[in-house]
């Protein structure tokens, strides 16, 4: 048999890797940044027990304190983009474990700044913030002090940061140990023996062989059930950090915890759960759909994301994709597009697997150099076109938010993150659907786009629950185990995927194969992002030039707005439940249009 492997990162040819040298022109010159770390985080500290002495000290210290986090984001970044280029990489490790190091140790001497801010008094520190030479920090300042009542006194926050480092333990782990160390194996296709991977997972459900998507599927989750209890163990270590850090501050719930930073009520994570289950017949409707479109007398797990339209078959190069990214975004304008498209063929992107990097696909933002792209792209599959567009989406966020704001206050949240995202993957549906030339390719495409709303929505939503669920079980004295957890996530496979679904006895070890877990509420926002970004869509395509200023004055918004006011601008209310409703309406009509084109 003929093996396929999957090049070693230094057989990667240069134009295929991202340019980091926005952030550092060479590792030498990484190595001269956090070199200066130490003196940057000294200068802070020297600002110890002054902060209150008046405005000039207060403003010189903030200087301080935004040039040395500045560098450390840099530094920061730098190192974990090699990193995630390949994890086996023992001096990208190095780097990685140094920067973090660095980064532990400010905030341990840095411990101080935020409670000595809020123990100004607030009749004083807001007569501050209205002088102009405040406004770079206002909105930094303004947030610092909502969040007053979770703040912790000096040495309780010192020792807080102390232990950052090793809280984050687990989520290290669980990437090595998935990333690196785990080995599934081969599959065969056609006479030839191709390496299973967590990247190449995606292809093989793909495959029109369903025998070739049972052997995949079985030595994935084979290959994790062996480590069932390694793997509850890491989890359940995330979800403990997670209701420590709770309890030590003073919320009453995790939930509450995750979300109170952005303004974002938990009836809003509640009423997503809450409407996602008030629609789950449209999703048993599509399942239904899938078992008849494919001929199966049972559908199985393994069944659920090969293309729908046998006929058609996609292939798309990275540079073909540039370019429908290009078209389907046009509506926003040359600047827009060519900004992107420049980035996505010069240097932001870092475009195929190699044995070691990642898997799956991020954007990462830095203040003072290009937004950089993690792909693993694949010619063959479709979807990699819509991840480009995706990624595209929070990397242009970036870049717009870098541009329009102080580094203070350019951050914005990953609530608002999700819908400059998926409001491209909008866009690109709707530009190749109208210029399909076969009711086959129509089909295709509606089925695509049905299985990529389901899987942000839908998915996401019940990924949501099942957090929700692990941490309740914590904060109410349940110790996690891997028995809990596979029975917890088990009822909801059952009950999002319906009665047409029949399970393998270890599907529900994919509760334990999920690295978003480890950042814990996070998968929410995909979900709310999504429905957001379905009625901006539909609104900047439908409207004129106020609807399209209005999603740029989002785009610019960065950090300086909550993100459900953010929204607002933009022209969605999303502490309502009806743009939640309408992406699960929108849902429905697809699959109905889907069913009538298939005569099903």
């Amino acid at each position: 048999m003929t093996q396929h492997s999957v090049p070693l990162r230094k057989d990667v040819p240069s134009s295929d890797r991202w340019d980091l040298s926005s952030l550092f022109a060479s590792d030498g010159d990484w190595e001269k940044a956090l070199a200066e770390i130490e003196a940057l985080t000294e200068k802070v500290a020297a600002y110890k027990g002054r902060l209150s002495e008046s405005d000039k000290t207060l403003l010189s210290a903030l200087k301080a304190y935004e040039a040395a986090d500045k560098k450390l984001e840099a530094v920061f970044n730098y190192a974990s983009l090699q990193l995630t280029a390949d994890e086996t990489d023992s001096a990208a490790q190095n780097k990685e474990g140094r920067a973090r190091m660095a980064y532990t140790k400010y905030l341990a001497a840095t411990s101080f700044f935020n409670p000595e801010v809020q123990s100004i008094p607030d009749e004083k520190i807001r007569a501050w913030m209205e002088e102009d030479a405040f406004r770079d920090y206002r909105v930094f300042l303004s947030k610092l002090l909502r969040m007053k009542r979770y703040i912790l006194s000096e040495k309780e926050e010192r020792i807080m940061s102390l232990q950052s480092e090793s809280a984050s333990a687990a989520h290290k782990a669980f990437t090595v140990f998935t990333d690196a160390d785990l080995r599934f194996g081969t599959v065969t296709v056609g006479g030839v023996e191709k390496p299973l991977t967590q990247s190449t997972w995606s292809v093989f459900m793909d495959n029109p062989d369903r025998s070739v998507r049972e052997n995949a599927y079985k030595k994935f989750y084979g290959t994790f059930e062996a480590y069932e209890h390694t793997l509850a163990s890491l989890y359940s270590g995330s979800v403990n950090q997670d209701v420590f850090s709770m309890r030590a501050r003073g919320y009453a719930t995790c939930l509450e915890k995750a979300l109170y930073p952005d303004n974002v009520p938990v009836s809003v994570y509640r009423n997503l759960i809450d409407t996602v289950h008030k629609n789950l017949p449209a999703l048993h409707e599509y399942y239904a759909l899938r078992k008849k479109a494919l001929g199966l007398t049972e559908l199985r797990h393994w069944d659920v994301y090969v293309p729908l339209v046998k006929n058609v078959r996609t292939n798309t190069s990275y540079e073909e994709a540039v370019e429908i990214c290009r078209e389907a975004l046009s509506p926003l304008g040359s600047e827009y597009t060519d900004r992107l498209c420049s980035g996505l063929l010069g240097g932001w992107v870092d475009r195929y697997e190699n044995k070691g990097k990642r898997s799956g696909a991020f954007s990462s933002g830095v203040y003072t150099g290009n937004p950089f792209i993690l792909l693993n792209y694949k010619d063959d599959v479709i979807r990699d076109v819509f991840t480009m567009a995706h990624e595209g989406g929070h990397s242009m966020h970036t870049w717009y938010s870098v541009h329009a704001n102080p580094y203070m206050q350019y951050n914005y949240t990953i609530f608002e993150a999700e819908v400059a995202s998926t409001f491209n993957e909008e866009l690109v549906f709707r530009y190749l659907l109208k210029r399909a030339e076969t009711d086959d390719m129509k089909a295709y495409l509606l089925a695509s786009h049905a299985g990529d709303i389901l899987a942000t929505l839908y998915r996401q939503t019940m990924f949501a629950e099942y957090e929700l669920k692990a941490h309740e079980f914590v904060e109410a004295g349940e110790p996690l185990s891997a028995e809990l957890l596979r029975k917890t996530y088990r009822s909801l496979l059952e009950k999002y995927f319906g009665s047409e679904m029949r399970f393998e006895t270890n599907s529900d070890m994919e509760g334990l194969r999920i690295p978003h877990f480890y950042s814990a509420f996070y998968v929410y926002k995909y979900a709310t992002g999504i429905s957001a970004s379905l009625a901006l869509a539909e609104r900047v395509l439908n409207g004129g030039k106020t609807e399209r200023d209005d999603y740029f004055r989002f785009l610019q918004s960065g950090g300086s707005r909550y993100p459900i006011e953010s929204l607002k601008i933009a022209g969605v209310d999303m502490s309502e439940s009806k743009p939640v409703e309408d992406a699960c309406a929108v849902f429905h009509r697809i699959v109905k249009e889907l069913s009538a084109m298939l005569k099903i």
